[in-house]
This record gives C-alpha cells, structure tokens and sequence, in this order.
C-alpha cells in the first residue's frame, strides 16, 4: 500500500538517527516502549504538538485547546492498552497574546489532567514570532504482557472501530474524550491482535494497521459509523476522531459483542471488515490528513 507523505518522511528520518534494537516497541506506532526496573511492566512514551491554525485557530476558547493538547497523547496511550501517569508541557507563545490566554489554556489542560490520572511534572516556556505551538511528553505504563501495537493482525482479523466518525470541524476535535477505558478493557480482556486510534482519518490510520501488521483490508463502507451531519467521504478523511480501530480474531469476536455493551453502554462498537492477505488498497479509498502533503 501507498506510504502517505507523513510516513515517508518518517521513514526517511529515522535511517539518520540511531534506534534501539533491543527496545521492545520502537517508532512507528501510537508510543514507544521501554522495559524499566519492575519485571514485566513497560514504560509507555509519547509526545504530541498542536500548532495554531492546523490543530486550532486563536478564537476557540483556550480551555478546550487545552483539553485538546493533552488528550491527544492520551488517546496514543488508550491504543496499546496503557495508564497514563505524567507529562511534561512545553509552549511557546507569540508576542501579540496576552498571558490570560495561557491561564485558560491551563484550566483545560488541567481539568483532563484530573480526570485521567495525570500529573503535570514539568515543561518548558518561550516566545517565538509568530503562531502558538505546544508539545506534550507523555508517560504511562503497561503489564508487557496486555501490550497492545499496530503490528500483529493476521488475514481474517475482523475489523471493529468504537464511537462515530467524521465531522471533527464541528467541534469534535475540541470536545473528544480519549478511550482509555476501553482501551485497558480491551488490553486485558480480549487482547486484539493490532489496535491503534484514528486520528489521522480511518482512510489513512486502516491503512497503516493493515501495512504494519503486513495485511491487506476489505471494507465495507455502509458499516462505518457517521457522526450526525457527516457522510462516508468525511468519516474516512476528516481525522481527528480520537476513536480505536481494532482488529480482532475470529474466534474472540463472539466474545467482544457479548460482553461489550454491559461494559462500556455509551460507547458504539461496529464491525467494518476484514484484514487480508497483502494486497492493493481497495479502489478510489482515500487518505485522510497528511501534514506534509504537498498541494
């Protein structure tokens, strides 16, 4: 399958870095890995940025930015399985904006810190020219055995995606909670074989699961859910979703529909297909947000 931009960038850059061999889960999914002192749990890593006028424009109210900023890694840590634990907040602030926007900004990012478990353990602060930008370090952890990654669907893995998706510019992107709970849920209860969430917009985010899991997909467009006002165009390219796309083995899907709605009533979960033997993309299936297109 086609690598989008974004990838081949990625791809591009790591052959000039040197990357752990002996790491358990390196670049290239939704966090790192790395082993620590206690046997048999993994730290989880992960960093994330939002930048004015891609991520955000300077008239949505600075708390939901600051929601927003936070639960973006969060949803990163919700896709292997993890608990989140601390972050680590850098920002950096033009000179045209005044020092109020930040004390908003933090109540956002504050109000997830609470409720999601995570402690704000440092950061850094500086003004540049033009534009507000903010990056976010994020730490977790998991049981290595209830680790969750992009790479290990087989061909005739269903594929299952929770929520609705679609519509983020309507305020979506700004309101989203990450699903952390379902994620630990399906890490220690059912354990699918490759996960990640959809951020990038399941034309691209299906793609790359597929790709690293050394599948193909089938799809079944009428099955994807549609947030209310969106259509199957933008439910495949808008991005920004924040939902899990799972794939899951035959034999434990029985499974997953039983117990799902007594666990999680509020969540949907819906099957959209099926992972394949290595072949082409469908025809005309579309990407979704690539931040190094060129138009």
């Amino acid at each position: 399958m086609k690598l989008c931009a974004e990838d081949k960038l990625l791809h591009e850059l790591l052959r000039l870095v040197p990357v752990p061999q002996d790491q358990p889960l390196g670049p290239g999914d939704d966090c790192a890995a790395i082993k620590c002192g206690k046997p048999g749990t993994l730290i989880l890593l992960k960093t994330d940025c939002i930048a004015e006028d891609v991520h955000f424009l300077r008239s949505h109210d600075p708390a939901k930015v600051g929601w927003k900023a936070l639960c973006r890694p969060l949803s990163d840590i919700a896709a292997m399985g993890g608990t989140p634990a601390q972050a680590l907040i850098t920002f950096f602030s033009p000179p045209d904006l005044d020092s109020t926007y930040w004390i908003k900004f933090y109540r956002g990012l504050g109000r997830a810190a609470r409720r999601f478990g995570v402690t704000i353990a440092g950061g850094e602060m500086s003004r540049q020219k033009h534009g507000i930008a903010v990056s976010v370090m994020l730490t977790g952890h998991i049981d290595s055995k209830h680790l969750l990654t992009r790479s290990g669907g087989k061909p005739g893995d269903l594929l299952f995606v929770t929520g609705q998706l679609g519509g983020s510019i309507a305020g979506h992107h700004l309101n989203f909670t990450p699903r952390l709970q379902e994620g630990q849920w399906l890490a220690k209860n059912i354990h699918p074989s490759a996960m990640m969430d959809i951020s990038d917009g399941l034309g691209t985010d299906l793609s790359r699961l597929a790709r690293a899991s050394g599948c193909g997909f089938e799809v079944n467009p009428e099955s994807i859910p549609c947030r209310k006002g969106s259509d199957i165009e933008s439910a495949l390219s808008d991005g920004e979703d924040y939902e899990l796309l799972l794939a899951i083995p035959p034999s434990k899907a029985l499974l997953l529909q039983k117990y799902w709605p007594t666990a999680f009533p509020q969540t949907r979960l819906n099957r959209i297909g099926t992972l394949t033997p290595p072949q082409p993309a469908p025809p005309n299936w579309p990407g979704g947000w690539d931040h190094f297109e060129k138009n």
